[in-house]
């Protein structure tokens, strides 16, 4: 499987994959099939989709740890730039067919209400990750300063459950809030379990290194 993951069609058919449910929108609202509201079917739909990014994205390390299948980390860059393309595209929705694109409208809104408060600065952090993606990015920053600041994306996963819980929170509407959560939530608490067996393991052989004594 790994030999598989490492063909060089894989890059292709995953971005295909990846873009068709933005392809399949543009269909539907060039058709006229989004329902009696294209607008908050077109807002909802990217916004769902860049939670569904996110969470292929945070599946990318437990999978390529606990399968041993290494070259699944060369997707995992093609994953977070569509999951910041995706929150691009919910954005413009929101500024376009929601509000007009008028910038002062936006900014008003923005400060009104918390969830599309919350929602914008998950924006902004993906914003500030999508930029720094690049090789060049990792060489300027260094390993270990890149690796921190992209440690910024849990942070992200988290603004964005937020943000969708309390927009469902007015039609107290939470079936689909819960399943985000959960899935983030393994994901996210994999990483606290493996740093936790981490630093356990660690303690353990430190200890065994002080009882046995000087060399």
């Amino acid at each position: 499987m790994n030999r598989w993951l490492l063909g060089p069609a894989v890059k292709p058919v995953l971005f295909l994959a990846c873009l068709l449910p933005a392809l399949w929108l543009v269909y539907a609202a060039a058709s006229d099939q989004l329902g009696a509201n294209p607008a908050e079917a077109l807002i909802r739909s990217t916004g769902d989709w860049t939670l569904r990014m996110l969470c292929l994205v945070l599946a990318v390390t437990p999978l390529r740890i606990q399968l041993k299948l290494p070259a699944l980390a060369r997707l995992r860059r093609m994953l977070g730039l569509f999951v910041f393309s995706y929150a691009v595209l919910h954005l413009l929705c929101y500024a376009w067919l929601d509000m007009g694109l008028e910038p002062g409208d936006i900014a008003r809104d923005i400060a009104k209400r918390p969830f599309i408060l919350v929602g914008f600065t998950a924006f902004v952090l993906l914003t500030l990750l999508a930029a720094t993606s690049w090789n060049r990015a990792i060489r300027a920053l260094g390993a270990a300063r890149w690796q921190a600041l992209h440690r910024l994306v849990y942070a992200v996963a988290v603004l964005a459950v937020l943000h969708f819980f309390w927009m469902r929170a007015g039609k107290n509407n939470f079936a689909e809030v819960q399943v985000y959560a959960g899935v983030l939530g393994l994901l996210l608490g994999w990483r606290l379990w493996r740093l936790w067996s981490g630093q356990r393991r660690g303690a353990a052989v430190g200890q065994a290194r002080i009882d046995q004594g000087p060399r």
